[in-house]
């Protein structure tokens, strides 16, 4: 439906409407006074009036269909030219490497990852690989470093590359290292013993204390030491710890989540148009970035970012209190625990209000490796008893 909206002013109007008629101009819409004429034509009508010469002045009111988008296309090309620069900078840019992190403790193992990277195409300003690819790559530096690495990722956040890395260990059992006791590292009730090598000094259910022997490197014969050797084992032992949990009575919390997501938006007078059809977080912030502003028009486009929130909420009482005291205490305590470390039981030993806070005290008993070594090479077996 390509059609104009005219308006048709001046003098003689109504000689200029009967020349129309004749003209066989086909009318959609006609209104008509003594100071002038408003019709609704369609393109081909609209060229033959342009072409009539009179001295009516003739305007357009609106345009419909493609006129309407040809006119909206010259009238802001320069703005949609912007517009269509921007975005197609903006997908180039997505779909480039800014930050490349390789996650080891050990410089050496980073430095070698960084290395083998940089030659198979993963490092800054670059562009991002295929999921394919990526694997590609992966399964190459592991083949490459195979006597150094054992496991590696290689994880795509935003415009970020993350690699986890994890270091092949290597065997450093040999025959001929020195003699040792297995100790206990910590005060602890016996709960497991396994004894590999050498002779077991204590048994389940014996309290020992830091350093005490458990399993010794001394071989005797009649109660007479005759041999040192390299005691081998695991010993596991109950421990005790008490965890003190402080609760606001009234608790309130707004955390990000690790989940985001962007978004072109045009806003245009009061209007918003998403692009991509966003759909939003229940809770949630938006970063917003101008890309373009229009100084004349209330018109611009944003690259937004959109953030998911946690919202916790929370009244705590001495009877609703315990679980959370808990999971708090226990999360605190397994941060400080060794890995392997098992949690046997958990209570909750008393509470009391202080201001506008409840005081909790927990108690734990954990399974935790308490296998320890001392060496014993220069230890004289004819002077032990």
């Amino acid at each position: 439906m390509n059609r104009y909206k005219i308006k048709i002013t001046g003098k003689s109007l109504g000689y200029f409407l009967d020349l129309l008629i004749r003209k066989k101009v086909n009318f959609y819409y006609l209104e008509q006074t003594k100071d002038f004429i408003i019709i609704i034509i369609d393109d081909n009508d609209y060229k033959q009036i342009k072409k009539i010469k009179t001295t009516n002045k003739i305007t357009i009111l609106n345009r419909y269909g493609l006129p309407k988008v040809f006119y909206i296309l010259e009238k802001y090309k320069y703005l949609l030219g912007s517009f269509l620069v921007t975005l197609i900078g903006l997908i180039f840019l997505s779909n480039m490497i800014f930050e490349v992190e390789v996650v080891h403790t050990k410089e050496e193992i980073r430095n070698i990852i960084y290395e083998d990277l940089k030659k198979l195409g993963i490092e800054k300003y670059k562009f991002k690989k295929t999921y394919d690819k990526k694997e590609q790559i992966k399964k190459m530096i592991l083949n490459e470093e195979k006597e150094k690495i054992e496991w590696l990722e290689i994880e795509n956040i935003g415009t970020k590359y993350i690699i986890n890395v994890e270091e092949r260990k290597k065997n450093t059992e040999n025959n001929e290292q020195n003699p040792q006791d297995i100790i206990a590292k910590k005060d602890a009730l016996i709960i497991e013993i396994s004894a590999d090598y050498g002779e077991v000094q204590k048994k389940k259910n014996d309290y020992v204390k830091k350093g005490e022997t458990i399993i010794s490197g001394i071989i005797k014969n009649k109660e007479e030491p005759v041999a040192k050797v390299r005691a081998a084992g695991k010993v596991y032992g109950e421990i005790w710890y008490k965890a003190s949990v402080e609760l606001p009575k009234h608790y309130y919390e707004e955390k990000f989540t690790k989940n985001e997501k962007k978004t072109l938006r045009i806003q245009f007078f009061n209007k918003e148009i998403n692009l991509f059809n966003l759909k939003k977080y229940k809770n949630y912030k938006i970063d917003e970035f101008v890309l373009i502003r229009n100084n004349y028009l209330p018109m611009k486009l944003t690259l937004d970012t959109q953030k998911e929130l946690e919202i916790i909420e929370e009244t705590y009482t001495f009877e609703n209190c315990d679980k959370k005291a808990l999971e708090v205490a226990e999360e605190s305590l397994k941060r400080k625990l060794s890995e392997g470390s098992e949690i046997i039981s958990k209570k909750i030993l008393k509470k009391q209000n202080k201001n506008s806070k409840i005081i909790i005290e927990v108690f734990f008993k954990v399974k935790e490796d308490i296998t320890a070594t001392k060496d014993i090479s220069i230890l004289d077996i004819t002077q032990e008893e």
